[in-house]
C-alpha cells in the first residue's frame, strides 16, 4: 500500500514514512486475524497459529496488535460503528431495512459477475483465486484529545458538542441516524438493526439535517444528487472496523492525549480493492466536489490541511466550523490477497 500512497492521498502526517514498522517496508507477506468471543479462546488460536507458522522455515512475527470491540461497540472515537454494510445478492442472507437492493456477488467475491454483468479477472491457477478476493488494511491512531478540543471550541453546551460531534458523522454516537433523530439523541433507535440503517436523504435535499460533508453521507451517498454521475454500487466494500488500545475518553484534551496508542483498525473486502478505495479515498473522503461539499474533506478519517472547515447547512445562514483537524492518522496500511477456504486447503494438499 505504501507504494500506491500517491493514489490514496497518503501524504503529510500519513505519509508512509510515518507508518509504525514494519508497514511501508515491503516486508509483510503475510497477515493473520483471529477473531474469538472470549479472551481464553483468543489465546488458543493465537498459539494454535503461533505453533503452526513456526514449523515454516524462514517464518517470522514482524509484529502484532491486539484489538478488539469496545464496550457498547463504540469506537475510538465515541460512536457506534459497523452498522451500514451492502447487501450481497446470493449469500442467503436477507437485506436489512435501509440496505437497499442487493449487490452483485463479483463486486466483492472473485469468479462472479459484477454490476457490470462480467467477471473480473482472477488470479492463476483458478483453484487458488476463484472465491478468493482482495483485502485491504489500514490502521489509524486516533487524537483524541484533539477531537475533544475541537467539540469544546465549537460547542459551549454539551447538547452543542454532542449535535456537533453527530453532524460530523450522520449519527449521534449510539448509531441513530440525524435522518430520524435530527434534534437529540435517540439510543433505542440507534441499537435496532432493523431500524438503524433504514432511511435515505429524500427529505434533506439541502443538507439541512445530516450535511453533505459528513461521513456516512460521502461514504454511502444513497439517493444524494450527486454532481459528478457515480454508481454508488461499484463503490461499496465489505468492512470489518475495531479498535485497539484503551476506549474512548471524553475527558481526554491534552496534546500527550493524542499520542496514547489508540485507535481504529480498518478492514475492507473489495474484488477489486485498489480501485475501490483509492477511488474512495480520492473523490469522496479527501474531496467534497462530487457531493457539493466544495474542497472539504471526510471530517472523521480525512487528512485535513491547515485551516480547514466543515459547512453544516442552516436556516437563515449555513454555519461554517473551522480549524478542523486530523482527528485519526494513518499508522500503516497493507494490500493483501485472502484465498478461499478452498483454495487454502488446496495449498495444504499440496504442502502435503
Amino acid at each position: 500500500m505504501a507504494a500506491r500512497a500517491r493514489q490514496l492521498g497518503d501524504e503529510g502526517v500519513n505519509d508512509p514514512k510515518n507508518w509504525d514498522r514494519p508497514y511501508g517496508k515491503g516486508e509483510v507477506h503475510i497477515g493473520v486475524s483471529a477473531f474469538s468471543k472470549s479472551e481464553e479462546d483468543r489465546r488458543r488460536i493465537l498459539a494454535i497459529a503461533r505453533e503452526q507458522l513456526g514449523g515454516f522455515s524462514g517464518v517470522s512475527v514482524l509484529a502484532m496488535q491486539d484489538f478488539g470491540a469496545q464496550p457498547d461497540d463504540l469506537n475510538s472515537l465515541g460512536y457506534k460503528d459497523g452498522i451500514d454494510q451492502p447487501a450481497i445478492e446470493g449469500s442467503g442472507v436477507d437485506p436489512l431495512p435501509g440496505q437497499g437492493q442487493p449487490i452483485k456477488a463479483g463486486e466483492f467475491i472473485l469468479g462472479y459477475p459484477g454490476e457490470s454483468g462480467v467477471p473480473l479477472p482472477v488470479p492463476q491457477p483458478d483453484m487458488l483465486g476463484r472465491n478468493g478476493t482482495y483485502v485491504g488494511f489500514r490502521k489509524y491512531q486516533s487524537r483524541v484529545g484533539a477531537f475533544n478540543r475541537f467539540l469544546r471550541a465549537n460547542g459551549s453546551t454539551e447538547e452543542e458538542r454532542e449535535l456537533l460531534a453527530a453532524k460530523l458523522v450522520g449519527r449521534w454516537r449510539s448509531g441513530a441516524p440525524l435522518v430520524l433523530a435530527p434534534e437529540v439523541d435517540n439510543p433505542t433507535l440507534g441499537a435496532d438493526p432493523h431500524r438503524n440503517n433504514d432511511f435515505d436523504y429524500s427529505n434533506d435535499a439541502r443538507g439541512r439535517q445530516v450535511p453533505f460533508g459528513c461521513h456516512i453521507r460521502r461514504m454511502n451517498p444513497r439517493d444524494t444528487k450527486l454532481t459528478r454521475l457515480t454508481d454508488v454500487n461499484i463503490h461499496r466494500i465489505i468492512r470489518r472496523g475495531t479498535t485497539y488500545g484503551p476506549p474512548y475518553d471524553p475527558n481526554a484534551l491534552s496534546e500527550a492525549d493524542d499520542e496514547v496508542p489508540r485507535g481504529a483498525i480498518f478492514l475492507f473486502i473489495s474484488a477489486k480493492a485498489m480501485a475501490t478505495i483509492e477511488f474512495l479515498q480520492q473523490e469522496w473522503i479527501n474531496d467534497g466536489n462530487f457531493i457539493g461539499a466544495g474542497n472539504e474533506r471526510d471530517p472523521i478519517v480525512g487528512l485535513q490541511e491547515e485551516g480547514a472547515t466543515f459547512t453544516i447547512p442552516k436556516e437563515p445562514v449555513r454555519r461554517r466550523v473551522h480549524s478542523i483537524e486530523t482527528f485519526n492518522v494513518l499508522r500503516g496500511g497493507e494490500y493483501f490477497f485472502m484465498p478461499s477456504l478452498s483454495a487454502l486447503k488446496w495449498l495444504a494438499d499440496l504442502h502435503n
